[in-house]
């Protein structure tokens, strides 16, 4: 009996490789970043793929990063708009670029994002990729502290002396350019 099941499995086993590229890829690359990056690059989003770009960023693969972040920011997640910012504003995966960084955070804080707020808030203040507007700038890290984010308390509570929250090594992108 052993051996007549054997038989008939053996004997199944073309009739199933030859449907099997009907049916796609049996045994996907699902789970892996390069798998979610091609994903984003198919347009897909969603909070998972969106999460992705986070691990990439801290294994420095920000050209990878950046694909993810822009499919998810231009879909609406205010994360990866504020992980755009900070891409944009440090050069990473692509040009430094503080007018996009401004905008992406523009665009977060418009959403309601706190980050988004506080960022964009910064932004104005300095007038780094937008023009100066200190008491605007101020409105919006009051409200990111009012949502709680704590380095807006902090901010705030030195009194909005941006060098409380600034590395000296950062000092240079934000000196006047006149």
């Amino acid at each position: 009996m052993r051996h007549l099941v054997a038989i008939l499995i053996l004997s199944a086993a073309p009739a199933f490789a030859e449907t099997a590229p009907e049916l796609g890829a049996l045994n996907p690359d699902e789970m892996s970043l390069k798998s979610f990056v091609e994903r984003a690059e198919r347009g897909e989003s969603g909070m998972v793929l969106c999460s992705m770009g986070y691990g990439l960023t801290k294994e420095g693969q920000h050209e990878a990063a950046r694909t993810l972040f822009q499919t998810c920011a231009e879909d609406g997640y205010t994360g990866a708009m504020t992980w755009m910012g900070q891409l944009d504003n440090n050069g990473l995966g692509g040009e430094y670029n503080p007018d996009a960084a401004a905008e992406w955070d523009r665009r977060a804080a418009e959403l309601g994002d706190p980050v988004g707020k506080f960022n964009y808030g910064i932004a104005l203040m300095r007038g780094h990729g937008v023009s100066q507007d200190d008491a605007l700038g101020r409105q919006l890290i009051d409200e990111a502290a009012q949502d709680g984010l704590k380095i807006a308390r902090r901010l705030q509570g030195a009194g909005y002396d941006l060098e409380e929250i600034t590395p000296d090594a950062d000092n240079w992108k934000y000196a006047p350019a006149f």
